[in-house]
């Protein structure tokens, strides 16, 4: 039976004040920042501490559970059905705590590290977190929704189609049960096709949607139930197994619920 995260469970040179937005030094795949409409990559610093939002392809993907995941996949990750997104951006790697302690000036994780996931940390938290972290940039940094997040751990529209998040090799991509006790610092497994890190393994990563059944039928720019008691949690994490760490795996959790296997990625909108 599917377990639901609890309370109780384990878990171009743009200055504004602290903030600097920039392009990278890839001109490729960054934003130069001459053109702020140009959809590129972009690498922004809060208080010193750099962080990269990667460029996210729209586009239109099967959502849930296919082909040879159905034997692990959950009821909940069914049916699959067809979504549409725009574009968007998406972090690189997990809400670092040095991120996290830069705008908010704490940090509450179980296990300390400036370049560890920031976890210990509720959904509500996270919404307080975006709030002042939008204050501060004056950009719109939001949680992702759950089509989002799939869709790009999936590698957008340069999906491999892979089980976990840029490979059928979980050891590849992932810390998980198998080889982990704690969370580790971001990036140091191999990325997915998006140049994406940790989207499988290491802490489950929050979305901003209510936690409920799919739908058989087409949606664009879905944001999930209308209501309900958990939101959504992606990814899998340092405590969980393989099966758990797959693309189209689904959990719920309370929103008010801390547990040191759960932070978040950040989405930004665009334009």
């Amino acid at each position: 039976m599917k377990k639901f995260l609890s309370l109780t469970a384990l878990a171009m040179l743009l200055c504004v004040g602290g903030f600097t937005a920039c392009g990278g030094d890839d001109d490729d795949n960054k934003d130069t920042g001459d053109n702020p409409s140009t959809f590129k990559s972009q690498t922004f610093q809060v208080s010193g501490v750099s962080f990269t939002m990667v460029a996210v392809d729209g586009g239109t993907f099967q959502m849930g559970a296919w082909g040879n995941t159905l034997d692990e996949a959950y009821d909940d990750e069914k049916p699959m059905h067809e979504v549409t997104l725009s574009d968007y951006y998406i972090g690189a790697t997990e809400v670092t705590q040095a991120l996290w302690e830069a705008v908010m000036g704490s940090n509450p994780s179980e296990f300390k590290g400036a370049n560890l996931p920031v976890e210990n940390v509720s959904w509500d938290d996270c919404q307080t977190f975006i709030e002042k972290l939008n204050q501060q940039t004056g950009k719109t940094f939001r949680l992702p929704t759950e089509a989002e997040w799939e869709y790009a751990a999936r590698g957008g529209n340069k999906s491999n189609s892979y089980t976990y998040c840029g490979s059928d090799d979980i050891d590849d991509v992932a810390w998980y049960d198998g080889n982990s006790n704690q969370t580790h610092p971001v990036g140091q497994k191999l990325p997915n096709e998006l140049d994406l890190y940790d989207m499988s393994g290491n802490v489950m990563e929050r979305c901003s949607d209510w936690y409920g059944d799919y739908s058989s039928t087409s949606q664009t720019n879905p944001t999930g139930a209308a209501s309900g008691s958990l939101r959504v949690c992606r990814g899998g994490s340092w405590y969980g197994s393989a099966r758990s760490c797959r693309v189209s795996c689904r959990y719920g959790s309370a929103p008010g619920s801390r547990l040191s296997n759960i932070g978040l990625r950040l989405v930004m909108q665009f334009p």
